[in-house]
């Protein structure tokens, strides 16, 4: 099961950084951290959304339409001459659905943690949203997953490779007051130690020979 550590740390990982970066205009490092973080918290959001059955099987039913995968098939295209409009849409209606009233929380959160303005955080996430469908959609069908059990099963594995307190914090930010507090602990766990030496911020950024 490839997990979104697997995504990020290979080529398609790296094509995804350096057109979200040339889309915002922000540094490949900087961008790096903020998808490094920002995906696992969708996914994390997603995961706590199919425990609902009625979520679970609208979930089940776009990825198995409209998010089958095949955007990852031509990311440079899709990043040719700036991201499609109905790409943002697209991302922003996601984000709306699985973030709902907290999604300004996170977007703060995410431009603290990674000092990237929130404007620039909000049109990354837009971009991230329906990438991380795709590939969802992509392991639901290679997995054959029909169900909604099948489906929390294949985003806890995705999330792998974090312990499980990662898990649960990614699930609790989404029951969070809004104050963004937890996810700070998120965006800590997910990144590692002060986010240039461990996890997934460190080896995206080795990836730039920084």
């Amino acid at each position: 099961m490839s997990g979104l550590l697997d995504l990020l740390s290979g080529p398609m990982g790296k094509e995804l950084i350096s057109g979200v970066s040339q889309q915002t205009g922000q540094p490949t490092e900087k961008t790096a951290d903020v998808l490094s973080m920002a995906m696992p918290l969708l996914l994390g959001a997603m995961k706590k959304n199919a425990s609902n059955p009625q979520n679970a099987d609208g979930l089940m039913n776009a990825l198995s339409s409209k998010h089958t995968g095949g955007i990852l098939d031509n990311l440079g295209g899709l990043f040719q001459g700036g991201v499609n409009d109905s790409v943002i849409k697209d991302g922003a209606g996601i984000l709306g659905h699985v973030l709902g009233n907290k999604q300004p929380a996170v977007e703060n959160a995410l431009s603290q943690k990674s000092g990237v303005d929130a404007g620039s955080v909000a049109q990354i996430l837009k971009i991230a949203a329906p990438i991380v469908m795709g590939y969802l959609g992509r392991q639901k069908a290679q997995s054959n997953v029909s169900d909604a059990n099948g489906l929390s099963s294949l985003l806890g594995s995705m999330l792998g490779g974090q312990p499980k307190q990662n898990q649960s914090l990614i699930t609790s930010l989404i029951d969070a007051d809004g104050d963004g507090s937890v996810l700070d602990d998120v965006a800590d766990m997910v990144l590692g130690s002060k986010q240039k030496k461990g996890g997934l911020g460190g080896m995206l950024g080795g990836l730039f020979g920084k």
